[in-house]
């Protein structure tokens, strides 16, 4: 990574991303593995493509990730707000863009937790009058 480097962090459930941006070929690195072999599915590789595509440059930019915790679908959705809070950094003219898809803002919703008297969070056991 040569040139500027810009550095945003991305949250999602129990997932956090250390994103860093750089301008480049497009090439993404997660956790030193290839886009491809760390997110095996079409659609959470779309996901991370998508600030991207809504601000035209798919493949200027290379992107580092380092995520940790939660599963695939939070460390997708952690690096789609690094990525675009690098991507703002970058450019401030991406910032009305970015923030009308709703790339900029984190997902606030996280797991309800296990009540006690209750298999799960909101599931019962079943009710017997006699």
């Amino acid at each position: 990574m040569k040139g500027t480097v810009y550095s945003a962090t991305g949250r999602r459930k129990d997932a956090v991303a250390r994103v860093r941006l750089a301008p480049g070929t497009g090439q993404f690195t997660i956790n030193g593995r290839e886009l491809l072999d760390h997110f095996k599915r079409d659609t959470l590789r779309m996901v991370i493509e998508q600030p991207f595509v809504v601000t035209d440059t798919l493949g200027s930019y290379d992107i580092v990730a380092n995520v940790k915790g939660g599963g695939l679908t939070g460390q997708a959705g952690a690096v789609l707000l690094g990525v675009a809070r690098a991507l703002v950094q970058a450019n401030d003219d991406f910032r009305s863009t970015l923030r009308r898809n709703g790339f900029l803002t984190r997902d606030p919703r996280m797991v309800e937790r296990k009540k006690y008297g209750q298999p799960k969070a909101r599931k019962r056991f079943q009710f017997s009058k006699r």
